[in-house]
């Protein structure tokens, strides 16, 4: 059960008990409210009486009520469009979310994938440069190959060279023996 308050107030001049589960405090305020309508009205035309006047407050305080009233309907479906949009846009959210945590852990799988062949290329690298050092080493090698080839080459076309000029003055020698031979026998026949 909740329990009601008395609060008195004044309107108008008159003391008035106001039964409610309302804040005091609000009451006051609304007793404050009808009293100023009241009193700006009846300031302003002398003519009125006390009921006049509050009828003629009342239809104001009605008049506020009703603008009011259709101010908030306004409102109302202004805020209409968007809080249905609102559901649409949560649901979207909570889509987005979902597909950023898949980009996420998919980004993630990536990084790591990135990673892996990193490494891999860096060990490539690394074999690349063994094989170039490698190759650096077997192109001097061949190098000292060739030099000695080429040293060798020098040494046989200088054996040729000798040896044509032997085989010249082995010839040369024959034909004098031949010569002298010949003439050994054509003198001893």
């Amino acid at each position: 059960m909740t329990d009601k308050r008395r609060v008195d107030v004044m309107i108008d001049g008159r003391n008035f008990t106001v039964v409610g589960t309302d804040n005091e405090d609000y009451i006051r305020d609304l007793a404050y409210y009808v009293d100023k309508k009241i009193r700006n009205l009846a300031s302003k035309n002398d003519k009125l009486s006390q009921t006049m006047a509050a009828t003629l407050a009342a239809l104001h305080i009605a008049d506020e009520l009703h603008m009011a009233k259709n101010e908030l309907e306004e409102l109302k479906l202004k805020i209409k469009d968007p809080l249905e949009k609102y559901d649409d846009l949560d649901v979207e959210l909570k889509e987005s979310r979902e597909k950023i945590q898949e980009l996420k852990e998919e980004s993630k799988k990536h990084m790591e994938s990135i990673s892996l062949i990193k490494a891999e290329k860096d060990k490539l690298l690394k074999e690349f440069e063994e094989y170039k050092e490698a190759y650096k080493s077997k192109e001097d090698e061949i190098q000292d190959y060739k030099d000695q080839l080429q040293v060798l080459q020098d040494k046989n076309f200088q054996s040729q060279i000798e040896l044509i000029e032997t085989k010249k003055e082995l010839t040369e020698y024959i034909r004098l023996i031949e010569a002298e031979t010949s003439t050994y026998t054509k003198e001893g026949k």
